[in-house]
């Protein structure tokens, strides 16, 4: 039986929503079919917290690891870890040297979509529409007049590298600017300021996998806070997600179209899912998430739900087409 490595954890401060959408998954990943190992990435411990009867430790020279005296190796690997190392690519780069096979986006694709700016400016050259934004190193180069005239107000501060809305912020007065930069150089080393779009937040959850390309239905978010930050994502009470979108017909098949070109623009492999702002019936690409939330209340498997997939029905389209073309 395959054996399968499903990594959760990570460095990040989505570390505990990567253990949820981990135990999710684990869940629709068939046991008939393949031997599922769940390990735990916490900084340089690498452990396995699933199954094995205790917990082990990874040898990281060939990601093994040694079990009533029998080495343990993995035929193939799956994310669930949002942020580094894996959103930003390192572990794929790590398992492309140890040529371990591994779902989803390889390393230069999951390190251009994680680094903001660098996706923006690529995706801007194929004349993908989004917000002007421009990206900040050092607090101390700040010019508050210059952004001011540049973007306007309100606008928004976030992590250049970054997710789930950690250190993201709304400024609508121009006094409120180098606190929300300072919050958010807490979580990264670049920040990235951006013009604020008044619209409809969208998003479109999609797959391409032998040949065939599964994209979902688009869901609409409501909220009522001043966007859609880190507590307005995880508290149902405070959100609706509303699947499908209510937008027409033609601007659907729009967002889908662009979201299937934004895809293959970036060379994307597995599941992703792409965010944008709706307005006066022009889409603006937000970002995307190379390993999106996979949580009972995540975005993406609701939109698998309605589209009439099961989640187990995708994993295993991606599994099998994975060790076909190994």
């Amino acid at each position: 039986m395959k054996k399968i490595a499903l990594l959760t954890g990570g460095n990040s401060s989505e570390y505990p929503i990567s253990l949820l959408s981990a135990s999710e998954m684990a869940k629709h990943i068939d046991r008939e079919q393949f031997e599922l190992f769940v390990i735990r990435i916490r900084g340089n411990e690498w452990l396995v917290t699933e199954g094995a009867s205790c917990e082990v430790f990874i040898d990281k020279n060939d990601f093994s690891f040694t079990y009533n005296s029998q080495k343990i190796r993995f035929d193939l690997i799956i994310f669930a870890i949002h942020g580094t190392p894996a959103e930003d690519g390192k572990l794929q780069g790590y398992f492309d040297l140890l040529q371990i096979p591994y779902l989803g986006c390889d390393m230069l694709c999951s390190a251009l979509t994680f680094d903001k700016h660098t996706c923006n400016s690529f995706l801007k050259n194929k004349n993908i529409n989004m917000a002007k934004s421009f990206i900040v190193n050092d607090l101390k180069s700040i010019d508050v007049a210059f952004f001011e005239e540049k973007l306007g107000l309100p606008m928004f501060v976030k992590p250049n590298n970054g997710g789930s809305s950690f250190g993201a912020s709304k400024v609508k007065k121009i006094e409120e600017l180098l606190p929300a930069v300072e919050k958010a150089f807490k979580e990264d080393k670049q920040v990235l300021i951006e013009e604020f779009i008044q619209g409809i937040e969208i998003t479109c959850g999609l797959v391409k996998v032998n040949g065939q390309e599964i994209v979902f239905p688009l869901t609409e978010i409501v909220y009522e806070s001043e966007f859609f930050d880190t507590e307005t994502k995880y508290n149902a009470d405070l959100v609706q997600e509303i699947t499908p979108a209510r937008i027409s017909p033609a601007l659907t098949q729009e967002c889908q179209n662009l979201s299937s070109e934004i895809y293959n623009l970036l060379n994307c492999k597995g599941l992703v899912r792409i965010d944008y702002f709706l307005s006066n019936e022009k889409f603006y690409f937000l970002e995307l998430n190379t390993i999106p939330g996979m949580t009972a209340n995540s975005l993406v498997p609701k939109q698998i739900r309605a589209s009439g997939y099961t989640f187990k029905e995708i994993f295993n389209l991606m599994i099998n087409e994975r060790f076909e073309n190994k």
